[in-house]
């Protein structure tokens, strides 16, 4: 097949897959969020062009009466593709589904794929739900580190380094969406000084991902936006030392 009929072809399996319309889904993100970060890494995997707009929490811009509207949640990432509206891990899946030209991401299993939403709901609820409670309220409002939720943390990563035992990922027999979030948290929780030297399984995992990655812009993506979170969590403990 020569390259103006691959393109051609490609262009209308696009257009077949999508009703006929190409608008780009519109993002609402802030850069150096974690969530946010999985979500333009899978574009970059997928090829999708979004539509970014910045919502800067800091500043209070996701309680604005039109986002509010949009999603209740006010949270980000949030995503608008043509009036659906999607916010956190569900926008992965959707994705792979609406803009991927195979399943390999997102597994049609039913068996795999039901790994792959444990692996997914392990990390909204439980693993990325307690890196925000031990690192963040230091890092939002200078409150002190509590040790309590420390412990609750290096449980979960335990929890994690379980699951990857004799596994090469964290759900297929490949790289998925549950790779990709997982990744997106351990790497912060890296950035954050967090000691992974303990977890064998973790620790091989996360190259094995990291290289699977390399080509998506994922230092840029990923690794920078997490060390600049680490760097303002790090600031805001030099403060409180002072």
């Amino acid at each position: 097949m020569s390259d103006t009929k691959r393109i051609v072809t490609e262009f209308v399996y696009c257009l077949l897959l999508r009703g006929g319309k190409m608008s780009p889904p519109v993002l609402y993100y802030l850069p150096p969020s974690p969530p946010c970060r999985s979500i333009l890494l899978l574009a970059k995997m997928l090829d999708i062009d979004f539509e970014l707009k910045i919502v800067n929490i800091l500043e209070g811009e996701q309680l604005k009466p039109d986002f509010v509207a949009m999603n209740p949640q006010h949270c980000v990432p949030t995503m608008n593709d043509e009036g659906l509206v999607l916010w956190e891990r569900a926008i992965l899946s959707y994705l792979v589904a609406a803009y991927g030209k195979s399943d390999e991401l997102y597994p049609t299993d039913i068996r795999v794929r039901a790994l792959v939403d444990q692996r997914l709901h392990f990390d909204l609820g439980t693993l990325y739900m307690r890196l925000t409670e031990y690192y963040f309220p230091t890092m939002f409002i200078g409150a002190p580190l509590d040790e309590g939720k420390r412990a609750k943390l290096a449980e979960a990563v335990g929890w994690l380094n379980s699951i990857l035992e004799g596994r090469q990922f964290s759900a297929a027999d490949h790289f998925t969406i549950a790779d990709l979030t997982l990744l997106v948290t351990v790497s912060q929780l890296e950035a954050f000084e967090f000691e992974l030297r303990p977890y064998k399984h973790i620790r091989q995992w996360l190259d094995r991902c990291r290289d699977h990655m390399a080509p998506f812009d994922y230092e840029e993506l990923n690794t920078n936006k997490a060390n600049m979170l680490a760097d303002m969590f790090k600031a805001k403990m030099n403060q409180s030392a002072g």
